[in-house]
């Protein structure tokens, strides 16, 4: 515990993501507890010429939440401001997390929200702010179901924007990228809480890309996987249903082999790196082959354990682009056999909107990302395959994740 008021800036703070991959030390490091003590910082940071960044949950694997000058977490500046069951409506503070919302806040009014990504441990301000997303054909980006926000300016004003009021700024609030002043709350569409039909099933890569849009269009949120190194992919659609719930878990395959073995062995392909295909063959055999199905609330399915620290970069791909994308980079792991990849690569979809720097802005999207993991904290080298991915997806238009790790400017 700090033995002073932390809204007035703590030094010599260390700011690490998740995966431990970027970190800062910022001159100062804040807490505010309401818009005041916000405001007066902003002032403190302008009579001083420092620059301010937000932090949230701190889960982006890239450097967008870094700075050496003033660092402010809204952790404090949580409260549910309004709920409305009937318009399935909720109003909250930047610094709630999606957790809070998928555990304490919605389920109590019987609401859900619309779709997720994989982890849900942002808080509401950030998750807009950088295009992050689930999967569905008919389904957009998380900021798509934003109603209204507030946001502070750097002179400390406040604006209220929607697409009725301030509509511009909206837009560009909806993808922020936290330079566009500090986002206080937010206003979202949810939907009355409901149940997903999972089901997973094996195929090849090639079966999938052939009749793509088929299989885009065969659930409301479909995507998959591939294993580098193979054939192999793992089909995910998902739809709701008002089935029981209906959960088979297997501890020992899921948590002692699909996590903890398979982090010993990419550890072990540290020093032996030949063996990462065996390793990828072997896994998707005893863990990935067949086809199974999970019946659970929401946020349960669309949220994946995302097992041990990693880099990753992502790309939105022009949908029509998506075959030959990953054609490519199959060809290149074939014709590089020095680089060893890591898997998955996990295949998602994504509607248009038109949200001003939403890597889906006026274009349906497909995101391909990318990973390597990084066993018990080592690093494992990636910058050939990274490097390769990012002019390949800059080839045919694609616009970085900004909460994953690029190079663009």
């Amino acid at each position: 515990m700090t033995s002073f008021d932390i809204s007035q800036g703590k030094s010599g703070y260390r700011f690490y993501n998740w995966s431990k991959t970027y970190s800062a030390s910022p001159e100062l490091y804040f807490e505010p507890r309401s818009d005041n003590e916000l405001r007066n910082i902003l002032s403190r940071a302008k009579e001083n010429k420092k620059t301010v960044k937000i932090v949230g949950g701190g889960l982006s694997p890239s450097d967008i939440a870094c700075t050496n000058d003033f660092m402010i977490s809204l952790k404090h500046l949580n409260r549910v401001l309004d709920v409305d069951a009937k318009r399935c409506t909720v109003t909250v503070e930047a610094g709630v997390t999606i957790n809070e919302l998928n555990e304490n806040i919605l389920p109590s009014h019987g609401l859900s929200l619309i779709n997720l990504g994989s982890v849900s441990g942002q808080t509401v301000g950030g998750i807009i702010g950088t295009g992050t997303h689930g999967s569905g054909e008919k389904f957009g980006s998380f900021a798509t179901h934003v109603l209204e926000l507030v946001l502070m300016k750097a002179d400390g004003t406040i604006l209220r924007c929607s697409q009725q009021e301030n509509a511009e700024i909206f837009s560009a609030a909806c993808c922020h990228l936290g330079i566009l002043g500090i986002i206080l709350s937010v206003k979202l569409q949810c939907e009355a809480a409901f149940m997903l039909h999972e089901k997973k099933a094996s195929s090849k890569l090639e079966t999938v890309l052939i009749d793509l849009n088929e299989h885009v269009s065969s659930a409301q949120h479909f995507q998959f996987v591939w294993f580098p190194h193979t054939d192999n992919v793992v089909t995910i659609a998902r739809n709701r249903t008002r089935r029981l719930k209906l959960v088979k878990n297997n501890w020992f395959k899921d948590i002692i082999i699909g996590h903890h073995l398979l982090e010993f062995c990419l550890w072990i392909a540290t020093f032996f790196s030949s063996i990462v295909p065996l390793i990828t063959s072997v896994f998707f055999k005893f863990c990935y082959e067949g086809s199974s199905e999970c019946i659970d609330r929401s946020d349960k399915i669309f949220n994946i354990d995302c097992l041990f620290k990693q880099y990753v970069t992502e790309w939105a791909i022009p949908r029509r682009h998506t075959a030959i994308v990953l054609r490519e980079m199959k060809n290149w792991i074939e014709n590089n056999p020095d680089c060893k990849i890591h898997f998955p690569v996990e295949v998602r979809f994504v509607q248009k909107d038109n949200i001003m720097m939403a890597p889906s802005c006026e274009q349906d999207v497909t995101y391909i990302g990318i990973i390597s993991y990084r066993p018990y904290g080592k690093l494992v080298p990636h910058d050939k395959w990274f490097t390769f991915y990012e002019n390949l997806a800059l080839k045919y238009g694609g616009r970085p994740h900004w909460a994953k790790d690029h190079k663009v400017n």
